[in-house]
């Protein structure tokens, strides 16, 4: 079975009494530096010792969506909204500890099949100029083959004596049928009903697990969390992401689940 967790330019974090492990990899391949502030959804998923690890997409002022293999236990979490360049303070980010992380009952980390989870936080962002949420798509919702999505995240480059500076960059890929990306010449048949594939046939354009949990955003809605894919770039084999809109009853029911509606008149049945 292909190796889904391996890419060339991985990078193993190194959390200490960490059990969960995080791949990380390189930059947004192909893409261009966001401009400062524009992507006002994304957040920063960071090490107790303040290390980007994945991003995510603030889709509820108490609620982000990420990646479940980005999953490496609260305590050594913090989610930081309206940051451009992480490990470098702009004034304009918002810290949050994580009240509780919900991977999805049903993620398989053999697989990758249902790599989405839902993280609480202790205290609400924000939302302001530079902080925002982005829209979910309803459940059962498609993106057709050739439709045009942005995908964003924070790449890493050493700038100047060796200091690590994560710049926001973005790129737009086309959608690819799963058809073809589930082909004998592709991931020959591992792309799953929850799994949507995106990128050029000439590569050259894609995300990176560095970007693990980053939005893939069509026509103004998630409808991609970044997951998993084999090399960065590689034509034939593009970037997959989880399918938000196959999510959308379980996001509903785990963000509103806990709410008690009362109504506003009762009358005896």
């Amino acid at each position: 079975m292909m190796n889904f967790l391996m890419c060339s330019c991985v990078v193993l974090l190194d959390l200490v009494a960490v059990h969960s492990r995080v791949l990380m990899q390189g930059r947004i391949v192909g893409g261009h530096t966001a401009a400062p502030n524009s992507i006002k959804y994304i957040v920063s998923l960071q090490s107790s010792r303040g290390q980007h690890f994945c991003g995510g997409s603030l889709v509820h002022r108490y609620w982000v969506l990420t990646a479940a293999h980005c999953n490496i236990r609260a305590e050594h979490m913090m989610i930081v909204a309206g940051d451009y360049i992480v490990n470098n303070f702009e004034g304009y980010e918002q810290y949050a500890k994580p009240h509780r992380l919900v991977p999805h009952p049903l993620y398989n980390r053999s697989t990758n099949n249902a790599d989405i989870m839902l993280i609480k936080l202790r205290a609400p962002m924000v939302l302001n100029q530079y902080v925002s949420l982005v829209p979910l798509p309803r459940q059962g919702t498609g993106v057709v083959e050739g439709r045009v999505c942005r995908v964003s995240g924070w790449g890493y480059s050493r700038l100047g004596e060796g200091q690590a500076r994560f710049i926001l960059r973005t790129v737009r890929v086309p959608i690819i049928s799963t058809a073809r990306c589930n082909s004998s010449e592709s991931f020959n048949g591992n792309i799953t009903a929850n799994m949507i594939c995106a990128g050029y046939r000439t590569g050259g354009r894609d995300a990176c697990k560095g970007d693990s949990g980053g939005p893939l955003v069509c026509g103004g809605r998630v409808y991609g969390v970044v997951s998993w894919g084999n090399g960065c770039g590689d034509a034939k084999f593009p970037g997959v992401y989880t399918v938000v809109s196959k999510f959308r009853q379980w996001i509903n029911k785990t963000i509103y689940g806990s709410y008690i509606r009362c109504p506003k008149y009762e009358r005896n049945v």
